[in-house]
């Protein structure tokens, strides 16, 4: 397989994943009535942009089997099980405590850490950015809940979904720039 193609294969993988969990962070808040239509059309702009990802990926098999690297894959399933209990754990410790209004800041920063040794073990050193950037957008929340009458979900399904979309439709615009340099 060329290595456009495999290319093109991350980024669309990256786009369908990255795109269904955006529109999955922009379903969280519940707000009133004027952020409502702008989270909507932000959910169906993710929901495109993860079907356009899978659109490519389905394209690009077609240049051969995408190649698997069995190291990296356990060091993926290792990060992502550590997410899932620092999560389920710290959300649990969440309701118990009668603090369920900060689990989505709890499971932002959780995300937003697992992309940083996300970013060597899938070859994409921009993932720190979005690593960093994630945490932000969970403190932003921390910070709204203990300051203001905000609910900390309102900014933080807000802030990561709209992070987790601009780096999906990234991934697109990548993609479509390494097509073109294929085709010239």
């Amino acid at each position: 397989m060329a290595a456009s193609a495999a290319a093109r294969q991350r980024s669309g993988l990256t786009a369908l994943y990255l795109g269904i969990f955006a529109a999955l962070w922009l379903s969280v808040p519940e707000t009133d009535p004027q952020l409502g239509p702008f989270l909507v059309a932000g959910s169906i702009v993710a929901l495109l942009t993860a079907g356009a990802g899978g659109a490519l990926v389905i394209r690009s098999r077609a240049d051969g089997p995408f190649p698997r690297d069995t190291v990296a894959d356990r060091k993926y399933l290792v990060i992502f099980a550590a997410e899932l209990a620092a999560a389920g754990f710290g959300a649990m410790l969440l309701a118990v405590t009668h603090r369920g209004e900060y689990i989505p800041v709890l499971a932002a920063f959780v995300v937003g850490v697992h992309f940083w040794p996300l970013a060597p073990v899938l070859t994409d050193p921009a993932l720190k950015v979005l690593a960093v950037l994630v945490c932000l957008a969970a403190l932003a929340g921390l910070i709204a809940g203990l300051v203001s009458s905000v609910m900390p979900g309102e900014v933080v399904g807000a802030g990561v979904g709209v992070l987790l979309l601009g780096y999906a439709l990234g991934a697109l615009l990548r993609a479509g720039m390494a097509l073109c340099r294929s085709h010239s």
